[in-house]
């Protein structure tokens, strides 16, 4: 085992209806542990980390739910869901409140202590550098992105997510929280992918050497 034990969101597994098939699924392409969601059934290699299956809002304790689409009145009320649930993390993406830096160090003034949840592809995805905030990461969710394209193959020229920097980052900093490939296929919020788990193994192969 190296530095770092690499997991995969189990959205990757997404066509299997349950989290003992998915984390058979993920034990056979060589994951350590599959991120489920909050309130499912955590047997074999899950890990409690994703939004709670019932509504997509932080709980306290620990768990990661993405930050709300902005909109009206959006900010005023993440600031007060995550004031309320204490150890959720807060995960950025481009069509969030907080989507980026400035944002997320204003949401910290106002949710003092808040941690996040670093996908890498997100970050990619507005413009960001993810190792901008990998100091206030406690899970990591490794994709290939760029500028409008919040995931590429591991492969794709246009990709500008530097893994191995990324890992260096995470090593300097003595980073113990998790690290997990996410890949995903839903049209429906304008991500689809014909291949996640593909996908996923593919970069998997790319950033196990670097562990």
């Amino acid at each position: 085992m190296g530095r770092f034990a690499l997991g995969v969101a189990d959205v990757v597994y997404a066509a299997e209806p349950s989290v003992v098939a998915r984390s058979a699924l993920a034990r056979d392409d060589g994951f350590a542990h599959v991120d489920v969601q909050v309130g499912a059934d955590t047997e074999l290699l899950a890990l409690p980390v994703g939004v709670p299956i019932a509504f997509p809002r932080p709980v306290a304790g620990w768990c990661s739910t993405p930050a709300p689409a902005r909109g009206e009145g959006m900010w005023e009320r993440a600031v007060r869901w995550w004031r309320a649930a204490p150890g959720a993390l807060l995960e950025p993406w481009a069509g969030a409140v907080v989507c980026s830096l400035e944002s997320y160090r204003a949401f910290v003034a106002e949710v003092p202590g808040v941690r996040l949840c670093v996908d890498t592809g997100h970050v990619a995805d507005w413009g960001g550098d993810p190792l901008e905030l990998l100091e206030w990461a406690d899970h990591v969710q490794l994709r290939q992105g760029a500028p409008g394209r919040s995931q590429l193959h591991a492969d794709d020229p246009a990709g500008v997510v530097d893994v191995a920097a990324v890992v260096a980052r995470l090593d300097a900093l003595g980073y113990r929280g998790r690290l997990s490939v996410e890949y995903f296929d839903l049209p429906a919020q304008g991500w689809g992918l014909d291949d996640p788990r593909g996908w996923a193994v593919d970069l998997a192969a790319r950033v196990r050497p670097l562990l």
